[in-house]
């Protein structure tokens, strides 16, 4: 089993992660915000230079930020088949709104690994600091990886959680995705040929390459930011959820949402499928 279950606990060397108005911008687009109405709706997301609008950053932009903190916690964890691993869950807690343009010094941890049988979840978290140290946000990722469970460890949490009221949704936001989606959200730094070379997403067994699913996560992010937050980021405090089926290029996305007090429950689906469960959102 060349899995380290003893890697637990390591932390990487701060790395720093430096992040432009620019990439607030690409990023905007790479996960829908303008695309029914760029003139209009989302401006202070998409352009720097509107008159009378402040550019903003999307309250999902840190999965696309600094990473875990470099390289080392996940060299850490051993070596492993990355074409059996597949991203399991993903959660953001924002200390304060995400900068236009900044810099931040990101450490990471190895927080945990559980043993599933047939497969390992690897539980990563990284915190993101201002140069003069404060905290700007922080994450963890879950990575699911298969054929590398077996050596009697933990199995970890499962069953449901962020399990939704059993009454219709209080609002579903409905956001199309463009059919070259995935090539526009790769230009953030996830260049996997999955999502582009149609022969190796045949490999994986796809009939064409799949959206990222942290595109998915973000689209997700921009409807409880307008649905819920009023469209102000800081107002926007946390995001989790788990990825359960891939989405498509060109697919539709209904985020369900049932809100109680400061937190909303939600749902991402595409048709009769659900694509992002397990989700849950803290706001003011």
């Amino acid at each position: 089993m060349p899995l380290n279950p003893d890697a637990v606990g390591t932390t990487s060397e701060p790395s720093e992660a430096k992040w432009t108005s620019k990439d607030s911008l690409l990023y905007a687009l790479g996960v829908g915000a303008g695309a029914t109405d760029p003139t209009g709706f989302e401006l202070e997301f998409t352009t720097e230079n509107s008159n009378g609008i402040e550019q903003q950053a999307l309250p999902t932009m840190p999965v696309v930020i600094g990473g875990t903190g470099g390289a080392g916690p996940m060299s850490a964890i051993g070596t492993f088949d990355w074409a059996m691993l597949v991203h399991g869950e993903q959660a953001v807690t924002l200390h304060k709104p995400v900068p236009v343009a900044g810099t931040a010094m990101v450490t990471g941890k190895v927080a945990a690994m559980y043993d599933k049988g047939k497969a390992a979840v690897v539980v990563l978290e990284s915190e993101a600091r201002e140069p003069g140290g404060d905290l700007l946000w922080t994450a963890t990722m879950s990575a699911f990886i298969r054929g590398e469970g077996g050596w009697g460890g933990d199995r970890g949490p499962s069953g449901p959680r962020n399990v939704p009221p059993d009454r219709e949704p209080d609002q579903v936001v409905s956001y199309t995705t463009r059919p070259d989606q995935a090539l526009l959200y790769r230009l953030n730094g996830d260049r996997n040929p999955l999502h582009s070379d149609p022969a190796f997403a045949a490999l994986a067994g796809f009939p064409k390459p799949i959206l990222h699913g942290l595109c998915t996560y973000g689209f997700t992010g921009r409807a409880l930011l307008h649905g819920v937050c009023g469209s102000d980021p800081a107002r926007f405090k946390s995001i989790e959820g788990r990825f359960s089926s891939p989405v498509m290029p060109g697919d539709t996305l209904d985020v369900k949402i049932w809100v109680e007090g400061n937190e909303a429950l939600f749902q991402t689906w595409v048709g009769e499928s659900t694509v992002i469960d397990s989700g849950k959102l803290v706001f003011e």
